[in-house]
């Protein structure tokens, strides 16, 4: 039977459905696979349906939950008296949603005007005999007192002494420009000042008697800020430019009255300019700070007015990197009315904004906590959430030391700054400490004092000797060794090969073979490795999956294959995953034949002869590999058909291929390549590759660097 958790706020606007999906994260990241319910819709002010929490559930995970009843149809049950049929519909709305499920997370309603929705509340609970969650925010209130008052009051319908259900409080919105509690009732003001409003929250009495702080949730502008086409279709307003308006977000807007030199400090990242069409000074002013590579969110003119074709060509180069140039027929005293009414809820559709709020929430959830209060069971499935947790989790424990030759790129000094925020690594940027400032500065991010910042011109020559030595059986001279060290990926691997640093992470702007060879020339082969070879991790909705070879070898042999293989199973198991390996290619067993057949056939046997102990069978179609159903017509008897976690495919065309097309076509998150084989972590990057991307193999590259001392100390080496 599965455990049941029952949300429940204390007031209007503790942000309930972002807790709702949030939670259904942080239980996915225990490992446990969670349902979700909202058993009686209640639309927003703004919302013209379908229900916005069970939609979101549905386009973000692989949950189909019920459609919920709608307000008006339980007002009628109540109102006729039927409140228990009512209870009878929610329960089994709940118990069908839930079955084969460890836990569910239902979601209750929002106590606004109406007095019989918190007893509503306490009803459906009740009836469904749920552990309940209590929501709540302190910028409803004016003290700190009050927001125990609410809290204490909310709790009590719920029983009394042990029989009362609730099991702990969930805090959001912290730190909320909107917050009305100025003052903690057990700090002075100076020393309030000086606290995170969290530790506030965690002391109060309440929290320190008999009732359980599972989670306090910062307030985020950033996950307030609606995507800059969300702001066109609200102000009906036309695109001159779309540019990148479906990636831009507005963090903060101004109307530009003022000449065009006094309102410089408006026009930075993430902003939104609002000018009168015709105020060209202003339009060529922000133009000028786009082609500088500030990512502003747009520009709206106003007064129905085009920037004539002469304006529009001399910001053609501005236009190109992407900036949004709206127009809107109100004048600009209307248009920023208007969007001062706008709607700052998440679209259903914003899947980024979601998928940040999702993160944010779980981030500041006790999981763990919760996990011991319910009894949860302890569970070996690895979904990906709790794959990217563990990932996050681990590397902070490895406290690693991880170089970026591409110190300068923008997206790579984002990852770093967050790297260094959430502990993930000790990041080492490599270029001139001017241009990465400034290029953090355009790009609105603060970069902590924690990133290290080396000049390649002042450090090149620590390592022109340690190279000569490293390629003298190549006759590399010293000035040819300075000459090679120009490029910032060699100088970052000489840092690796001389223990300066941990593990390297470069390809934002570099090809693959420009991330691998020199790490193959001064790195080197591990010694129980032929080659070196790569692994994908494949976040699939229900798991993650491992496909390799993807990214390095072209055409490999059976001996190469084999090892390719033993490299994957290994990295897998590195990282959390039960290796069952499964040889891909065009045939099943013995249903067709051919060298390329011939090959896998061989490359199993070496496999297996070599490591007995891992679960490995082939040749396999990728679909009896992955499909139960198809498993048991094609390879009854094989142990992997059907449950195959590692993929690893003949050749590099078949698997970037795949890859590719389950990537895209799925919409699936891959991280990856990650390398294997070397004697140190080098990991390389998609040239397309996200800040997330980047954020996450360096999560890798640090539990890699990790494993790899914790080895070399077992083997005596270190």
């Amino acid at each position: 039977m599965s455990i049941k958790l029952f949300l429940s706020p204390t007031s209007a606007s503790t942000g309930l459905t972002s807790i709702s999906v949030g939670l259904l994260r942080a239980l996915d990241e225990q490992g446990l696979k969670v349902a979700f319910v909202k058993p009686i819709a209640q639309m927003h002010k703004y919302d013209e349906g379908p229900e916005r929490s069970t939609s979101i559930v549905h386009s973000m995970t692989e949950l189909d939950p019920p459609k919920p009843m709608t307000l008006k149809y339980a007002q009628k049950l109540i109102g006729n008296g039927k409140l228990n049929r009512l209870m009878e519909e929610v329960v089994a709305m709940t118990e069908q949603a839930s079955e084969g499920y460890d836990a569910v997370v239902i979601e209750g309603l929002v106590p606004e005007n109406e007095p019989f929705i918190a007893k509503l509340n306490v009803e459906m609970a009740q009836s469904l005999n749920a552990s309940v969650l209590l929501t709540a925010t302190p910028t409803m209130f004016g003290s700190y007192s009050e927001l125990e008052e609410r809290i204490s009051i909310t709790s009590s319908l719920f029983g009394s002494g042990k029989k009362n259900k609730v099991i702990g409080v969930i805090v959001n919105k912290l730190n909320s420009p909107a917050a009305k509690v100025p003052k903690s009732p057990i700090l002075s003001n100076d020393l309030q000042a000086e606290v995170d409003e969290a530790e506030t929250i965690r002391s109060l009495d309440i929290f320190r008697s008999n009732h359980r702080l599972l989670g306090t949730i910062p307030w985020q502008p950033e996950l307030m800020s609606p995507r800059t086409t969300d702001v066109c279709n609200h102000l009906k307003a036309e695109f001159v430019f779309k540019g990148l308006s479906d990636d831009r977000r507005v963090v903060h807007m101004s109307l530009c009255a003022k000449s065009a030199a006094n309102m410089t400090d408006e026009i930075r990242p993430g902003a939104l300019l609002i000018t009168p069409g015709d105020r060209h000074d202003i339009i060529m002013a922000v133009c000028l700070a786009a082609m500088k590579g500030v990512p502003l969110a747009g520009l709206v003119v106003t007064g129905g007015l085009t920037p004539p074709e002469s304006i529009i060509d001399l910001c053609r180069q501005a236009i190109e990197t992407g900036l949004p140039i709206m127009k809107s027929n109100l004048d600009s005293f209307n248009t920023v009315s208007r969007l001062t009414q706008m709607n700052t809820e998440v679209p259903t559709d914003d899947t980024d904004r979601i998928n940040k709020v999702m993160d944010s929430v779980a981030t500041n959830i006790d999981g763990e906590g919760l996990r011991d209060i319910l009894k949860l069971p302890e569970v070996n499935r690895l979904s990906p959430p709790a794959f990217r947790y563990q990932l996050v989790k681990r590397s902070q424990q490895a406290n690693k030391r991880i170089v970026l030759p591409e110190g300068e790129e923008p997206r790579t000094i984002q990852a770093a700054a967050i790297c260094t925020e959430r502990g993930i690594a000790r990041c080492v940027l490599i270029g001139k400490e001017e241009r990465i400032l400034e290029t953090a500065k355009n790009q609105g991010v603060e970069l902590p004092s924690a990133v290290e910042i080396i000049d390649p011109d002042k450090v090149r020559h620590n390592y022109i000797a340690p190279f000569v030595e490293l390629r003298k059986h190549k006759g590399v001279t010293a000035p040819q060794a300075e000459a090679l060290l120009e490029d910032t990926v060699v100088l970052g691997t000489m840092m690796l090969a001389m223990d300066e640093v941990d593990g390297l992470v470069s390809g934002a702007i570099h090809t693959t073979a420009n991330t691998i060879r020199p790490a193959l020339q001064l790195i080197k082969t591990s010694p129980n490795a032929k080659q070196v070879s790569s692994v994908f991790f494949m976040c699939l909705p229900e798991q993650v999956l491992v496909y390799g070879d993807c990214a390095v070898n072209p055409d490999p042999d059976a001996e190469l294959l084999a090892d390719i293989a033993i490299q994957s199973a290994d990295s897998a198991k590195a990282f959390g995953i039960d290796p069952k390996v499964a040889m891909i290619s065009y045939s099943t067993g013995k249903s067709g034949s051919g060298a390329d057949v011939e090959k896998v056939i061989e490359a199993t046997r070496i496999a297996q002869e070599r490591r007995p102990d891992l679960i490995l069978d082939g040749p396999l179609q990728y679909d009896a590999a992955a499909i139960e159903n198809v498993a048991k017509s094609k390879a009854p008897n094989s142990p992997v058909a059907g449950q195959a976690t590692i993929f690893v495919f003949p050749d590099l065309n078949t698997g970037n291929t795949t890859y590719k097309a389950v990537q895209r076509s799925a919409n699936v998150i891959s991280i990856g390549p990650m390398l294997q084989g070397l004697r140190k972590p080098v990991n390389d990057l998609s040239r397309g590759a996200l800040v997330e991307d980047i954020v996450y193999t360096i999560a890798l590259t640090a539990i890699q660097a990790k494993q790899t001392a914790d080895k070399q100390a077992e083997q005596g080496i270190i």
